[in-house]
């Protein structure tokens, strides 16, 4: 048997037998031996098999169905610059600690360092990411964030012989670590302040220890926790509320990444308590008062009967500015988005602004699955992540930005049939930028901006993909109740950006002012 063969198969034996059911795979001759063995895997029925041109984007999809199932997930490519393509995905996964196997084709290592052609170091491509040079046998670890299996194929690389290699297998489930809660006893008035991805706990874990501390809780990600204190990044910006609302603790949940007011308000607070379990492998920097790995045994104490009201009160006046919008806008639309999105739906919510306005202007709910990419927040690979997470789910709904949309453009090659409807929003350009310091500098536009001047419209429907167009609430709204099958594009033309900036900067100095007249602190 070609030994090449025979480690393929040896391999994807292992994974399956570890309970690994999806694979991505790239074509290329390299890495013929796995491509051929999953063929034979998926045709007894024991995998799903999805087959991505571009080694990048497959990469971003795998790691979209890691996201919606929480188990491994496997993409596989060829040699050379293609390995290269997978670590933008291995770095979105190691930050946010996803589930995500990348297998890299490689020649044999003699052939190192000697010209040989696609042949470059693929051992130590990815820094951080666990790394297995596979030669014989199959001797790696799959557990806890993402892993790479480097796997060195000599020729002959197509079998010679089709012996049944998946009989008796044994698919064994991973172990799951026992649970050993430390304590934490707090006094005064405290805050309970959610990261977007939960520091990698799940919604459930996290809603439970909230409610056994019935402390307000500030949300990034408002859409998972119906309890959270509405647009609290939004009325924490003015300082004289922060000092107002100032808290004696902070019991902070993950990464804190999208406000500066929140992460201003957390800094204020005499004390802050961080909870993250990848602090012990990936931010081993971070400081607290107390660090924890997991969610410790939660005792509140003495706390001042008024400290609930208040939040609630700011919050209730906040979100009457708000409804006071009439024009229709950016942030307008994503609030709608997260009103209507029905319940048992998941949803994806694209980097840069998308993010941050669903943190400020959507009201808290539950009843959907909410995904984004945390990790390091890029915008490259959001419509493969959209794609892979949509098959996992009878109904799916994103919304990203427009530059956002064009950096995964060969994501739309092969798009999923399931049904899954994105809203584009179009401003033309890097809307967020408008809202950063770095506005009105000198050829801003050219630098940061950056319009593209496209035709989303045309650029969809030339992939064949049904597309609309929409430039109200209203419209907005009678999309989202359409529920139409299959992959849905929806462009959402909204104000050009500096408009639709200086509508914001109105907005939170409405808020600011009614908050501060509501407390009396004007």
């Amino acid at each position: 048997m070609s030994n090449a063969t025979d480690l393929a198969r040896q391999t994807i034996r292992t994974l399956i037998e570890k309970g690994v059911s999806d694979f991505v795979i790239s074509p290329g001759s390299r890495n013929a031996p796995l491509s051929i063995a999953l063929y034979e895997a998926k045709s007894r029925g024991l995998i799903e098999l999805h087959v991505k041109l571009d080694e990048r984007g497959a990469a971003y999809y795998a790691l979209g169905i890691s996201k919606a199932t929480d188990n491994y997930v496997s993409v596989i490519c060829t040699s050379g610059t293609a390995a290269a393509n997978f670590h933008p995905a291995l770095l979105e996964a190691w930050h946010a600690n996803n589930k995500l196997i990348a297998i890299t084709a490689d020649r044999p290592e003699r052939l190192r360092k000697t010209g040989a052609n696609q042949t470059t170091d693929q051992v130590s491509i990815f820094p951080n990411i666990r790394s297995f040079d596979l030669i014989t046998g199959t001797k790696f670890e799959i557990e806890d964030g993402p892993v790479h299996l480097n796997i060195q194929f000599d020729e002959p690389l197509l079998p010679d012989n089709s012996n049944d290699w998946l009989s008796g297998l044994n698919v064994v489930a991973p172990k799951l670590p026992s649970p050993n809660p430390k304590s934490l006893a707090v006094t005064g008035n405290g805050v309970i302040v959610i990261g977007h991805d939960r520091g990698t706990l799940t919604a459930s874990q996290v809603e439970k220890f909230i409610e056994s501390a019935s402390l307000p809780v500030i949300a990034e990600d408002p859409l998972s926790f119906k309890g959270a204190i509405a647009h609290a990044s939004a009325f924490l910006s003015d300082e004289a509320v922060r000092n107002y609302l100032k808290a004696d603790y902070a019991i902070v949940i993950g990464r804190t990444t999208l406000s500066r007011s929140i992460n201003n308000y957390v800094a204020s607070a005499e004390k802050t308590y961080v909870i993250d379990p990848r602090i012990s492998t990936i931010d081993t920097k971070r400081t607290g008062t107390q660090v924890f790995f997991e969610l410790p045994k939660l005792e509140v104490n003495t706390l001042n009967p008024t400290w609930i009201s208040d939040w609630v009160e700011v919050s209730r006046i906040a979100a009457a500015e708000i409804a006071k919008d009439q024009i229709w806008s950016e942030h307008q639309a994503i609030g709608t988005l997260a009103a209507n999105v029905p319940d048992g739906c998941a949803i994806f919510i694209g980097s840069s602004r998308p993010i941050r306005d669903i943190e400020a202007f959507a009201k808290p709910r539950n009843g959907i699955q909410v995904f984004a990419n945390r990790g390091l927040a890029g915008i490259d690979g959001n419509l493969s992540t959209i794609f892979g997470i949509s098959t996992n789910f009878a109904r799916t709904f994103a919304v990203i930005g427009d530059l956002t949309f064009l950096h995964d453009l060969t994501a739309l090659l092969n798009p999923p049939t399931s049904d899954l409807t994105i809203f584009v929003i179009d401003n033309n350009g890097g809307g967020i930028f408008s809202t950063l310091p770095q506005a009105g500098v000198a050829g801003f536009d050219e630098i940061f901006g950056t319009p593209q001047n496209q035709n989303l419209e045309k650029i969809i429907s030339g992939f064949g993909i049904p597309v609309s167009k929409i430039k109200s609430d209203s419209d907005f709204r009678m999309e989202i109740a359409h529920n139409k099958p299959g992959l849905n594009f929806v462009v959402v033309e909204v104000p050009e950006r500096s408009e639709m900036a200086e509508e914001l900067r109105k907005t939170y100095s409405r808020i600011s002012s009614a908050v501060r007249i509501g407390l009396n602190l004007a």
